[in-house]
């Protein structure tokens, strides 16, 4: 390693040491994730359980699962679980949203202040 290696290096295992602080961008930037964190997590939950849902729908008309479970009649049982599955689905998306505007309504004066003090300078 020559000279110049071995200062990158022992520069890039410094700076793992030396305490950042923290910026007026750095606060933007996690309260613009506060904002779309809930809306986020909700959207993946949701949509999760919709498909587990939907598909459990599918199975029941698919399989033998029916006939173990006692059914006799699975196609409609089937057809109505997955219907509601593909309806949770489908209204997933309105529902993140209206979850994601909401939480931009509430914190855009913050937001907004903030980046104009930072373009500002």
């Amino acid at each position: 390693m020559n000279r110049n290696d071995q200062q990158f290096v022992a520069q890039k295992i410094r700076t793992q040491y030396i305490e950042k602080q923290s910026t007026e961008l750095d606060a933007l930037r996690a309260l613009d994730a506060k904002v779309k964190r809930p809306a986020n997590v909700f959207a993946y939950v949701f949509g999760s359980i919709s498909a587990i849902i939907m598909g459990a729908g599918m199975s029941l008309i698919m399989t033998d699962i029916g006939s173990v479970l006692g059914l006799s009649s699975i196609m409609v049982p089937g057809i109505g679980i997955g219907v509601v599955g593909l309806f949770m689905a489908l209204i997933n998306y309105p529902m993140y949203k209206e979850i994601l505007n909401s939480r931009k309504k509430k914190h855009a004066d913050k937001i907004i202040a903030l980046s104009e003090k930072i373009m500002n300078g």
